[in-house]
């Protein structure tokens, strides 16, 4: 039997909520067909709520106690390493590209690093960099923009949003042509349109957006009513209770006025619609191609971005709109509609795919498998998800998410079902310190386990 082709779709800082069929607050209906033809996973979790460290751990199914990245820096990934792309690759697929990796430093040519690119398993490239990187590097994109004039202009916005107002909303100074979001979408389009090989096709086509800064162009900056966006989880009484990156941030959160936070939302969720309508252009070239039946479509995020929840912006913290991302998949013959709350791991995407083409990953890795939850929603390939940042980690289940700081001491202790909103702190309260003993054992035993294997 031919092996399927495998059309991977990423997204750059979106919220688990930023989808219609979700948080129903954006409109999404070509994600949210993906999720009514296949599995949504309700409780996946990225490995680090940040960029680099977070696309490392997908690509090698390793944490970042195991790789010693664990913040954005200028990590170039050693294409020694394996990867289930390179695997899919070995085992006869034509493997592509389309957006970005941020798999090694964002500078210089882009143009000059394809061969890093097909040591890491891809055959395909066309790499851009991330919104603001894409303001100082060059790449097929990049070049494009210079020749058409457009590139000064957007370099001059982005100096002057980030040297006065970094969380200003309006529009890009490119034409939605132009957009980068655009470009992604249309080159894997033209790619799997013109598509005439003897061989299964993976092709990932990894969007930059709805990463800040907010400058959706129109008519999708318009899209929708500030008025109209959910209102940002509060400020909680906890936020300067405690020593870690997230008390830190708290005491250190920016002015916000409550105008600028639904901008910001109204904003994003144009970017997302946009997204979802390229999306829904990659998925038509796939049907025209006769190929629906016999193509796995995945969808998943690096990470959140908060949007004003608890006053903050960005990313870096342990909270839920950083740590949650939205994660589908559909497969031509398993039934959909169905969600699974089973804790889950941004790089379990890896082995996941792998298994559904037919494809071993025969070395070490700390990613699973979802087979298993795509044959039945209520398996449990794992009991928990560990999130990691700057030294500290994070264990969360689908009761309870622990976080510890540099120094191993328990800092937050959230009840989820319960408080979804994270408002109540409940790690120095005696009538929980058994739980969080607890979590502490069990988030212990994970980094032993796993220090263990890699020892083998």
């Amino acid at each position: 039997m031919a092996r399927p082709n495998i059309l991977f779709l990423m997204t750059d800082q979106q919220r688990a909520d930023a989808l219609g069929c979700a948080g129903g607050w954006v409109e999404t209906p070509n994600l949210d067909r993906l999720a009514a033809a296949g599995v949504r996973f309700t409780n996946a979790i990225t490995t680090c709520p940040v960029c680099v460290p977070a696309r490392l751990s997908l690509a090698t199914g390793l944490y970042c106690h195991t790789t010693g990245v664990w913040k954005n820096c200028n990590h170039r990934m050693d294409p020694a390493l394996p990867n289930w792309m390179r695997a899919l690759r070995e085992a006869g697929y034509r493997t592509s590209l389309f957006g970005k990796t941020h798999l090694h430093p964002h500078g210089g040519d882009l143009r000059d690093r394809e061969d890093l690119m097909h040591a890491y398993g891809l055959d395909d490239v066309d790499e851009i960099g991330g919104p603001r990187a894409s303001a100082r590097l060059l790449s097929h994109m990049t070049a494009r923009w210079q020749e058409l004039g457009l590139w000064e202009a957007y370099r001059e916005d982005y100096r002057e949003r980030f040297a006065n107002k970094p969380h200003v909303v309006r529009p890009s100074t490119l034409p939605l042509e132009e957009y980068a979001d655009v470009y992604v979408g249309r080159r894997a389009a033209e790619y799997l349109a013109a598509y005439d090989r003897d061989q299964p096709w993976f092709c990932w086509v990894s969007f930059g957006g709805p990463h800040e800064p907010w400058d959706t162009p129109e008519p999708y900056a318009s899209r929708y009513r500030p008025a109209a966006m959910p209102a940002p989880t509060p400020v909680p009484e906890w936020a300067t209770a405690a020593d870690g990156v997230l008390p830190d941030r708290l005491r250190n959160r920016p002015a916000l006025a409550p105008e600028d936070i639904a901008a910001m939302r109204a904003d994003y969720a144009g970017n997302v619609t946009l997204i979802d309508e390229q999306i829904g252009q990659i998925l038509r070239v796939v049907e025209e191609r006769g190929e629906w039946d016999n193509t796995i479509v995945a969808l998943v995020s690096d990470h959140g971005e908060l949007n004003g929840d608890h006053g903050l912006i960005y990313k870096e913290t342990f909270l839920d709109g950083c740590l949650r991302i939205p994660f589908l998949v559909r497969t031509p013959t398993m039934p959909g509609g169905r969600t699974c709350a089973a804790p889950v791991e941004l790089p379990d995407i890896g082995p996941t795919l792998a298994e559904l083409a037919g494809v071993e990953l025969p070395y070490q890795q700390f990613a699973c498998s979802l087979v298993p939850c795509l044959h039945d929603p209520a398996a449990r390939p794992r009991a928990d998800a560990l999130a990691e940042y700057d030294g500290e980690l994070a264990l969360i289940t689908e009761e309870w998410k622990l976080a510890l700081n540099q120094a191993g001491q328990p800092y937050l202790l959230c009840h989820r079902p319960s408080d979804p909103k994270e408002q109540v702190n409940l790690v120095a309260d005696p009538a929980w310190q058994d739980v969080v003993h607890a979590l502490q054992e069990q988030l212990l035993q994970r980094l032993v386990t796993s220090q263990r294997r890699l020892d083998r």
